[in-house]
């Protein structure tokens, strides 16, 4: 059983809760036993597993190491700390552009929005999840924890590999998502909150759409947004 809060076990662990860390070393560490299972129900092999030695996790965990109960607590981002953490590379996660469908983020820098739209990509799918630079990373702590597992099922890609049409979501001012005639593949291309989509990028869109909202309304988050075009293209 692990007692040594300089184990290198746990080192590594507090290591990746740095996205340089996570970038440097290719893995990222899981909290809880839905995320690792949805990872192992996914088929990814956990590099390392941690579990709390006073309270049993998973049984169908591989080489798992036992951590006083003390050091599991000090190691846990959570409220209530997990009974286990795992290990995994981000090699194992799912790649490319297959789905018909899919979401490009442009600089969405809030993990539980890329989390969010993650979890949609896979509920609402099947689609893909492309990211631009400047996005939040989606095996970060929060993002992990609001795609609820989804991470593990839906492939990523680079934003500039996300196939056309693309369709870009705008506030305001593009014809409107219900008049929008799609076609076998279509990609939502979605902006960071507040600055939403720059000239550029939307210049490069196939065409720019906008759902409609209530009188006096502002604007939608934009996981919700992603979501309401996936939604629509499903139910096409």
């Amino acid at each position: 059983m692990i007692t040594s809060a300089t184990n290198p076990r746990l080192k590594l662990v507090r290591k990746l809760a740095s996205r340089r860390q996570r970038d440097k070393l290719g893995l990222f560490a899981c909290e809880g036993e839905d995320l690792v299972a949805a990872a192992l129900d996914a088929g990814l092999q956990p590099v390392e597993v941690l579990v709390d030695a006073d309270r049993p996790a998973l049984e169908r965990l591989p080489r798992a190491e036992p951590v006083s109960s003390e050091l599991m607590a000090e190691l846990s981002t959570l409220a209530h700390p997990a009974r286990v953490i795992a290990v995994f590379r981000r090699a194992d996660l799912p790649r490319g552009v297959e789905p018909a469908a899919g979401l490009a983020l442009w600089h969405v820098g809030d993990p539980g929005n890329v989390g969010t739209l993650v979890r949609s990509a896979d509920a609402l799918g099947p689609a893909f999840v492309a990211l631009s630079p400047g996005c939040a990373d989606p095996t970060s702590p929060k993002a992990l924890r609001a795609s609820m597992g989804a991470v593990f099922r839906v492939p990523q890609a680079s934003f500039d590999d996300a196939p056309g049409p693309r369709i870009g979501l705008v506030p305001r001012g593009g014809r409107p998502l219900p008049e929008v005639d799609f076609g076998e593949r279509a990609t939502f291309v979605l902006g960071a909150e507040r600055v939403g989509l720059p000239e550029d990028v939307a210049a490069s869109c196939e065409e720019l759409v906008s759902i409609p909202l209530a009188e006096g309304s502002e604007s939608l988050n934009v996981a919700v947004a992603g979501a309401i075009a996936l939604y629509e293209f499903r139910r096409r």
